[in-house]
């Protein structure tokens, strides 16, 4: 064979191993990413980018084996027997089931792949508020939500209540963002405050990511803080974790339920939730979206529990749309003053809708109730037509007939806008016989005795007070949960969202579904619950609680602290003063002794003087003792004026002795 027909037989084998290359490695490719019989295969902003990374590398590689090849040749040149058995070799390497290279990515996906996911909710159960979820599976966490809670009435002076967030803190590292459901404060209203430790990136559909906006910049955190804006049926992911968003309905628009997926299964996250065929703004619930979940398989529903215990289905919002028009129609020379939630986006828009129909100007009080409308109508969830907008101080140049004021404090917070009318404390407005008030909200458990009070002292003032039928809830009633349930076909059902008594009762409700207990997840706050296809049990606890917020006080106020309020509170406070010699202990000056909440001095005046015998008699038998250590000195006072005390007024006041010494 001549040298020239030898180099074209030589090229012509180099360009048939090439090719061969080419078509293993595609072929290796297609079989890597064809998805699973059954599977969403819906791809993600982040799956195409994953995608353009992977292919960048193989082209490099192609070029690569060229040039290798092509330098080869020029040194030396390879018979054709060994050329083939290169060839084969690197067909061999392109095949998935070899490849020990090039899809490193997909490996690391998969390490995890027998390890359970860990659910450890850090509040939002035994508890109406406070909500936050921690998913955690292999070296990634997610939190789901990151709400506050209102002081109770034993907080005496507390203004918020904040979940612990230590095992956030402890596992920094691991935590990947935040996904939050809706804007309400119960689920967005600790952010500032735990971003401050625990800095990752929000994810958040668009009204509640304006709301969490609006908290960031009033604590001066804008530029701090990652904010990454979803629409539904958006996929994010974050590490081992994906997060899909879920059109649901409530009573604030833009909210989402979750399916959080990773290696050990899908979890769904209602949210706070209902189904509202007919919405105010947007479409109904994405059933179908559910439906499709629980066809392919899911491990675990995370269910609202608030509306449990109510049976049939929660009322569409636009119901009270006509209750509105009703009112509006019966008290037509009236000034309306109607309460409700600041974040009820909804309902202002119903208020606004039907006030536009009788003529009527509007006016907002309360500062949240500000804000909130001021986002909602920024970002267009908010439609009021112009002209209908006036401000408060404008009111007088309208007759009361042509006047409707939305307004916080429909819960009877103290220095909410309506408390602050009723007890004649507001600057701007007055309430006068004939206004009509409108409660449209019910009572959250625990502050029936608020609003009372607040309806009475309207009454007293000639305030008609209309509350019946003006609310309808944003949560689900047993039969829309129990269609939720029916849809999704959870393997676990893990109730989440209220009191114990609320729990218990969709524990109660699925067990009617066909559940039996080894498949009914009953966690408390910290529990951390492991769940796998055989098993779900909690495994251990993390610390877990509540942090209280005392005007820029954070976590300083404890259970010592509340105490000592509420001893202050009950039984006031006594304080001696009182001067003794250094040296010899004698008493010098005093005592004396101020009281503050525990007696009115002018008319006890015998009381004290009992007492400041006393309180003389201890200190001479320290004296006659030899005790001159002073902590010992105000123990033995604290304890002779407070069996004293008890003994005279069966009451226990804070005693406070103040020793001061004389170098003379």
């Amino acid at each position: 064979m001549s040298k020239e027909n030898e180099n074209e037989t030589e090229e012509a084998v180099k360009a048939d191993s090439e090719i061969k290359n080419e078509k293993a490695e595609k072929a290796a490719d297609k079989a890597a990413v064809k998805p699973a019989a059954g599977a969403n295969t819906k791809k993600s902003p982040e799956t195409e980018g994953e995608k353009q990374a992977d292919e960048k590398p193989k082209r490099k590689r192609r070029v690569r084996r060229k040039t290798e090849g092509t330098d080869a040749g020029a040194k030396e040149e390879q018979p054709e027997a060994a050329k083939s058995a290169a060839a084969s070799a690197a067909v061999t390497a392109a095949r998935p089931a070899h490849r020990s290279s090039g899809r490193k990515a997909k490996v690391k996906s998969t390490k995890n792949e027998h390890l359970p996911v860990r659910i450890i909710p850090l509040g939002g159960l035994e508890q109406i508020g406070m909500n936050m979820t921690a998913f955690e599976y292999g070296d990634s966490i997610i939190v789901v939500d990151c709400g506050l809670a209102f002081p109770e009435d034993d907080m005496l002076g507390v203004d918020l209540v904040l979940p612990d967030t230590t095992f956030l803190e402890e596992n920094l590292k691991k935590v990947k963002g935040f996904v939050i459901t809706h804007g309400h404060e119960d689920h967005i209203g600790a952010i500032p405050y735990v971003l401050k430790k625990v800095n990752v990136p929000i994810y958040a559909t668009r009204l509640t990511m304006g709301l969490i906006e609006s908290k960031l910049t009033e604590h001066d955190m804008m530029n701090m803080v990652t904010r990454n804006v979803v629409q539904y049926g958006d996929v994010v992911t974050l590490g081992d974790f994906k997060v899909e968003f879920i059109r649901t309905n409530h009573s604030i628009s833009d909210s989402a339920a979750l399916a959080v997926s990773c290696p050990a299964g899908v979890i769904v996250h209602t949210g706070d939730f209902k189904v509202d065929f007919t919405p105010v703004y947007g479409d109904p619930i994405n059933l179908q979206r559910f439906g499709e979940l629980g066809h392919q398989g899911v491990l675990a529903l995370l269910c609202d529990s608030t509306n449990v215990l109510r049976p049939g289905f929660t009322s569409s919002e636009k119901t009270i749309g006509k209750v509105f028009e009703k009112i509006f129609s019966e008290n037509q020379e009236s000034r309306l003053i109607i309460a409700t939630f600041a974040s009820n986006v909804d309902r202002v828009q119903q208020i606004i809708n039907t006030a536009v129909q009788y003529h009527r100007k509007v006016c907002v009080e309360g500062r949240s109730m500000v804000n909130i409308i001021n986002v909602a109508q920024e970002l267009g969830y908010l439609r009021i037509p112009d002209g209908v907008l006036i401000q408060t101080e404008e009111m007088i140049n309208y007759r009361p007939r042509e006047i409707v004021l939305i307004t916080t404090g429909s819960q009877g917070e103290t220095m909410a806008a309506l408390s602050r009318m009723a007890a004649d404390l507001h600057r701007k407005v007055q309430i006068n016989p004939g206004d009509v008030v409108v409660f449209s909200s019910n009572p959250i458990p625990g502050n029936e005795k608020s609003v009372a009070k607040v309806i009475n002292e309207l009454g007293m003032k000639g305030a008609k007070v209309i509350f019946q039928d003006t609310h309808v809830s944003g949560h689900a009633c047993q039969e829309e949960i129990k269609l939720i349930y029916t849809l999704v076909k959870p393997k676990y059902a893990f109730p989440v969202h209220g009191e114990y008594r609320h729990l218990q009762g969709q524990h109660d409700l699925v067990k009617l579904l066909g559940y039996d207990e080894d498949h009914i997840i009953m966690a408390k706050s910290g529990d951390v619950v492991e769940l796998t296809d055989e098993e779900a049990k909690i495994v251990d606890h993390v610390q877990a609680g509540r942090i209280m917020v005392d005007g820029l006080g954070v976590g300083d106020v404890g259970n010592i602290v509340l105490r000592d309020r509420q001893n202050l509170a009950e039984n006031g406070i006594v304080i001696v003063v009182m001067t003794l010699q250094k040296y010899t202990g004698n008493l010098v000056a005093g005592p004396d002794i101020i009281s503050r909440g525990f007696v009115y001095v002018r008319e006890a005046e015998d009381l004290l003087d009992e007492a400041h015998s006393v309180v003389e008699k201890t200190v001479d038998e320290c004296l006659v003792r030899r005790i001159s250590d002073w902590s010992k000195i105000k123990n033995l006072i604290k304890d002779d004026l407070s069996e004293y005390f008890w003994k005279k007024m069966h009451r226990h006041p804070v005693i406070l002795p103040i020793i001061m010494e004389e170098h003379g």
